[in-house]
């Protein structure tokens, strides 16, 4: 299997940590790439016309994306334990959960996206608006973090370890862990595992 794939990406990090949670990341060939909104990816649109990683292309030539359906077809590959739970409670819990942190990851690709436009055109409702989103979702994440911790570990781990691991990689300065120490205590559990240490976001593509 062959990933198009970028170091700087939440959601590929999410892709790999599912890969390493359920040793399948030798099977896969990692090919880094540049998408961007204003420069359409010729290589990755001829097999994702969104034109977004990740973009998981099958031995067979067929492209899956995006990282929830990655993720579930991963998860029919392997002899462990699922990461989408077989019980269809614990399993609606588990993707309200993956949706909350995919939710935040994708509000936070919009917030760097306006950060990075010249000052005079940035909005700063826009701003606000991802900052008030933020803060909700991190103190939801703060009321649920016990029972998240006691909880089998799921894709919705893996969702939403990603998401803060984000939030530390580019919004630093929003300092989330203050004020919300079960939480933090969550994530340096999660992040400490090897599939978070083996994915760490980075610039160097």
């Amino acid at each position: 299997m062959k990933l198009f794939w970028s170091s700087r990406s939440p959601f590929v990090r999410k892709v790999m940590v599912f890969a390493h949670e359920t040793g399948l990341a030798d099977r896969i060939e990692r090919t880094q790439v540049i998408v961007a909104p204003t420069k359409p990816n010729p290589e990755v649109m001829a097999l994702n016309p969104l034109n977004k990683l990740p973009t998981l292309v099958l031995d067979n030539g067929r492209a899956l994306y995006d990282s929830r359906v990655i993720c579930e077809y991963l998860d029919g590959l392997h002899a462990g334990a699922r990461r989408f739970p077989a019980d269809p409670s614990a399993l609606i819990e588990a993707l309200r959960r993956q949706a909350l942190g995919d939710g935040m990851m994708d509000f936070l690709l919009v917030w760097l996206s306006e950060r990075g436009r010249p000052a005079p055109q940035q909005s700063p409702e826009l701003i606000a608006a991802c900052r008030t989103k933020l803060t909700t979702v991190l103190d939801a994440l703060e009321r649920e973090a016990p029972s998240l911790a006691a909880a089998p570990f799921s894709i919705a781990h893996i969702a939403i370890g990603c998401a803060l691991g984000y939030a530390d990689f580019r919004f630093k300065d929003e300092a989330w862990r203050t004020g919300r120490p079960q939480l933090a205590a969550w994530a340096e559990t999660i992040h400490a595992r090897p599939s978070f240490q083996a994915t760490q976001p980075s610039d160097t593509y």
